[in-house]
């Protein structure tokens, strides 16, 4: 069990500007991550395995893409009881994001709201941290996911190249690679989500994945991460893409454009993308479209707005097969990674004694 009282931690934190306080917290993680002081924050891993995409996950609990941008806390988040932790998104290279301010609290809400723009070291720091992880040195159970994205001053028309770099770089060193298309902070980057850019995107990275697979002899499931902000027909060209080329599963949700939830709050008209617990239905409704358009059997894992067990078990009742946190993770620490793991072990163990 975790011997720092996250509610005193937070408390302190968030008397400081949401960035800085970020920052604080994984330069802390990562100075102390392979020292006694982990116990601070160690949590024991919920046992609960599962066979997804291939790969077995010690539990269904995930931390999603965005907090560790750099891979330089995985050793550290690994010891909060996650069952698998996806680091970025990276970029070929090292890009500082958008201007600052770019973090945003609204606590009345329980949300966030982010354009830090994927501000990253770039490829090549990020896999020389990867490498360094105790997590890769086979010395604790977990799936590690890498996430890569464009630069923000690359072309939309060349983005291709970018995520070509991106899985060329981290293939060897990832259970799973996501290819990240939807956050909203870097300029024309959810308009890969449409037809024809997604039917090429997906094409060639379907193709680089077969020469790396014969290269390497390793076989990498790859993800794509959508928005919550699609319509029904949008999902379902998307879903039948995935499929056409051989995508191993999709990562429902990133953040939300829409401000419904928290109009009139402090900052909610500051640009960028919402996350946390008004994006938990949008998020549902997206599984549900995705689950009806691809069937049975096909990976799915839901993020977005989970703060609690019922709220892990809202996604799997919605289609997803494993369940990532990020937001809730910042507003109520470590204890939701294994009160989330614990609802789903219990959920999984009802539905197999009601088949």
């Amino acid at each position: 069990m975790a011997l720092l009282p996250y509610p005193l931690a937070r408390s302190l934190l968030f008397q400081l500007d949401p960035e800085a306080a970020h920052d604080l917290t994984l330069n802390t993680l990562a100075g102390l991550q392979c020292t006694p002081a982990r116990h601070l924050w160690h949590q024991n891993q919920v046992s609960d395995p599962v066979e997804i995409a291939g790969l077995r996950f010690p539990n269904r609990i995930g931390l999603a893409a965005g907090l560790d941008k750099n891979a330089r806390c995985i050793d550290a988040l690994a010891g909060m009881g996650f069952g698998f932790v996806e680091v970025g998104t990276v970029t070929p290279l090292a890009q500082p994001g958008n201007p600052k301010p770019r973090m945003f609290r609204l606590p009345a809400a329980d949300a966030l709201i982010n354009r830090l723009g994927f501000n990253n070291d770039g490829l090549k720091a990020f896999i020389a941290n990867v490498k360094r992880s105790r997590v890769r040195q086979g010395r604790q159970p977990l799936v590690l996911g890498l996430n890569i994205g464009k630069n923000a001053a690359t072309p939309i028309e060349r983005a291709t190249d970018d995520y070509l770099i991106g899985l060329e770089g981290v293939y060897p060193h990832a259970d799973y690679v996501t290819v990240n298309i939807s956050s909203p902070n870097t300029k024309n980057l959810r308009a890969l989500q449409s037809d024809e850019a997604l039917d090429s995107l997906l094409g060639a990275l379907a193709q680089r994945r077969t020469e790396l697979r014969q290269r390497t002899g390793r076989q990498v499931p790859l993800f794509v991460k959508i928005a919550p902000d699609l319509d029904q027909a949008q999902v379902e060209v998307i879903a039948a893409t995935l499929r056409r080329h051989g995508m191993d599963g999709v990562v429902a949700t990133n953040t939300t454009l829409a401000r419904e939830a928290v109009k009139g709050m402090p900052h909610a008209d500051e640009a960028g993308g919402l996350s946390g617990r008004p994006v938990l239905e949008a998020s549902n409704r997206v599984i549900r479209q995705l689950r009806a358009a691809l069937g049975p059997g096909f990976p799915i894992i839901g993020v977005g707005g989970v703060f609690s067990g019922a709220d892990a078990v809202s996604k799997v009742e919605a289609g997803a097969d494993l369940v990532q946190i990020y937001t809730g993770l910042i507003y109520r620490g470590p204890a939701v990674v294994s009160e989330a793991a614990q609802a789903l072990a219990r959920h999984a163990k009802r539905r197999a004694a009601a088949r």
